[in-house]
This record gives structure tokens, sequence and C-alpha cells, in this order.
């Protein structure tokens, strides 16, 4: 069976950042593969997790409705193939387990970028049966989303075990995530449980004011993880934050939390 970590969170809050001590928390201490899903259009968690990364599923897309584009003309794509007679369905299952950036205990798909102009449907529903095929594979997937979570929406598989919003500790941080929590409850989706992480605390404790906003909100807080400026120093180093030692303030506070909730 396969547990679907997801995280949600706006811009800016830290969340390729706890989805990657996920990550490093899961290779060690969990049997069987995982499959890290960037569903980010910027397309970073790979340079966190230390993985080399050819091309995105966006680049995939565009490029197949190019190969359409070219069997139109011969009469080919209209009839559900390409030049060659390959399947849309084909060429796509092939471009993106071969577009897999792999490491030893966790590979990455990267979702990379939106549509750009033209028609999307068939081939998005194609991606979507690829993507959640390819994911039954793993024993964990963790699926690092934009704010609006349009990917999960998207998936054909609409199980996730665990929903985590990361908000920093800012009222317009707590907003962003009250909106995003939200979301859940109208995107159709089982989403077996869902929590709050707070990110980059400087303080000891959460502030009185943005600890009374939390308690309102319609999900429990899981955490908090403190700041850390050994993070700043692997950013500008080019490290891959995967590379935290265990002693690391940040990796422990994310490893007690999945102690918790796995």
């Amino acid at each position: 069976m396969t547990t679907t970590i997801a995280l949600a969170g706006k811009g800016g809050v830290g969340k390729s950042t706890i989805a990657t001590m996920v990550i490093k928390y899961l290779v060690q201490t969990q049997s069987g593969a995982i499959l890290a899903i960037d569903a980010d259009p910027s397309s970073n968690l790979y340079m966190t997790l230390g993985l080399q990364l050819e091309w995105t599923v966006g680049d995939i897309r565009e490029g197949l409705l190019d190969q359409i584009k070219q069997s139109l003309t011969a009469g080919g794509a209209a009839m559900g193939t390409l030049s060659g007679g390959v399947t849309k369905r084909d060429y796509l299952d092939y471009q993106i387990r071969s577009s897999l950036a792999e490491g030893s205990h966790c590979d990455l798909i990267a979702m990379g970028r939106s549509e750009g102009p033209g028609c999307y449907c068939a081939v998005n529903h194609n991606l979507r049966e690829v993507v959640d095929s390819i994911s039954k594979n793993y024993r964990y997937v963790v699926i690092d989303n934009e704010a609006g979570m349009e990917h999960l929406s998207r998936r054909t598989t609409r199980d996730v075990q665990v929903l985590l919003v990361v908000t920093d500790p800012t009222q317009r941080g707590i907003v962003a995530a009250e909106r995003i929590a939200g979301f859940r409850h109208e995107l159709g989706i089982n989403i077996e449980r869902a929590y709050l992480i707070v990110n980059n605390l400087r303080e000891e404790a959460i502030p009185a004011p943005l600890q009374a906003r939390i308690d309102a909100l319609d999900i429990p807080l899981l955490g908090t993880v403190p700041h850390n400026d050994r993070l700043a120093e692997f950013e500008f180093n080019g490290r891959p934050l995967v590379e935290l030692g265990d002693e690391s303030p940040v990796y422990q506070a994310v490893a007690a939390m999945m102690q918790r909730i796995l």
C-alpha cells in the first residue's frame, strides 16, 4: 500500500525544506522506496535532495503537443497515435519514466511549468494516469504542492493519508494557511488527516496573538520548526539540505512530528 504525504503552503514559508526533512526521515527510518513529486512550478526540490533533474513533466507535455501537431498532418494523432504508431499514453509513460531523477532510496518527478496556449485536456488526463500509475510502485509518495494544491485536485487517485500545511510565524502566513486548509474540503479528495506546521520560529514559543489565531483554525497544530542559520549556509554553498546532520534542530523537529503521525 502506498502512503501519500502532501505538503502545501504559500511561497516562501520553507515548504520544500520541510518536504526534504520528511523525505530524509522516511529514508532513514522506513522500509520501501520513496517517490518525491515536485508540483511547484519553480521545480527546486531536486536541489534540496541532491538529485540531477534533466527535464520536467511540463517539458514532456509540450514535447507531446509538438509531436501531435506533426502527426496530425498524417492523420495519426486524431486516432490516438503518433508517428510510428506510438500511442500518446505509451509516449508519456516512456518519457516520464525516463525523466525520473533517481536516488538511492528516493526518486523524483518534477511537474514543472504549467500549460501554455493550446488544448491540454486529453494530454493532462494521460499525464495524470501515468504519474499515478508510477506512484503505486512506491511505499511512500511525498508531494510538494503549490499553494492552490492543483496537482492534488487533478490526480486520478484521490486518497491522501496526510496533508501538512506549512506556514511561517506571521499573521499573513496563518491567513494563507487557513485558506489552503479550507481547500481540502473543496477538492473532492479523501484526505485522511491534515495538520499545521509553523516553520522558521525564532522564539521558543509561538507568540500569543498567533497562537490564538492558530487555535481558531479548522486544522490542528502538529508542531513548530525553529529558525536555524545553518540552512542559510547550505543554501549559500549550494549543498543539498538532505545532508543536514541528524543533530540539526530542524531535522529533529520534523522527525518528532513524523514519529507522531506515522
